[in-house]
């Protein structure tokens, strides 16, 4: 990206990286075997910038996960920040086991390819991951419970801090839903020192049924990136 863009775009990149990393399914309930498909508008500042696509197939033991987004910023009617993410991730219960993804960040291209080993209960795992690791998986309640997640764009582990916000009513899906909120906040792997945020976001869920229904993050210039249901 030209320089006059990479400070207008630097904090949306970086969302739409956890954005991406998004893989939405069943709920996280495990009698969850059935596909479910969400498509998600994404806007910056209440203006449409593409869509995020979200499936999640097969038992909670053994779940494929597929995330697509294609994101084009405008100004004046000229692209000025283009982004395509795929990714696909293999599940068991609650811990991610193998992940594929491309990214083409404004013409700078990105894979990951990993498998990830989870140890048993009490036994080490991985060096510098914990037993069990997740990606940024909104729609699993367990989420809510981590201390790091793996960034499917990077391949790295962020470290996360995620607090209870008070709940909230949000339109989703052509009505207003009551719902529950919790701040996403992450940073770089820990150094032994305190390290600024990456990013903030907040997650939204339905109360009547746990399910996702929502995102926003706050990036540079006291901008807005949501995700909603159409």
């Amino acid at each position: 990206m030209i320089a006059t863009r990479v400070a207008r775009f630097a904090a949306f990149k970086r969302v739409a990286a956890s954005v991406a990393v998004v893989t939405v399914g069943a709920f996280g309930f495990a009698a969850a075997a059935c596909a479910e498909t969400w498509n998600f508008d994404v806007r910056l500042d209440g203006k449409p910038i593409g869509t995020h696509r979200f499936t999640v197939d097969g038992p909670v033991d053994a779940r494929d996960v597929t995330s697509i987004a294609a994101f084009d910023v405008k100004l004046l009617g000229i692209t000025v920040f283009r982004y395509r993410h795929e990714a696909r991730e293999r599940w068991r219960g609650d811990c991610l086991q193998q992940i594929r993804s491309s990214t083409d960040d404004d013409g700078k291209p990105v894979k990951v390819d990993r498998r990830l080993e989870s140890a048993a209960p009490g036994e080490p795992g991985n060096p510098g991951e914990s037993d069990c690791l997740m990606s940024y998986a909104y729609w699993n309640p367990a989420l809510v419970r981590q201390q790091r997640l793996l960034n499917p764009q990077t391949g790295e582990v962020d470290e996360v801090r995620i607090e209870r916000l008070p709940d909230a009513s949000l339109p989703a899906g052509g009505r207003d839903v009551d719902a529950s909120r919790w701040r996403i906040t992450s940073t770089a792997p820990s150094t032994g020192k305190s390290a600024p945020a990456r990013q903030v976001l907040t997650l939204w869920r339905d109360r009547a049924d746990g399910r996702w229904i929502g995102l926003d993050a706050q990036v540079k210039g006291d901008r807005v990136l949501t995700y909603r249901l159409p």
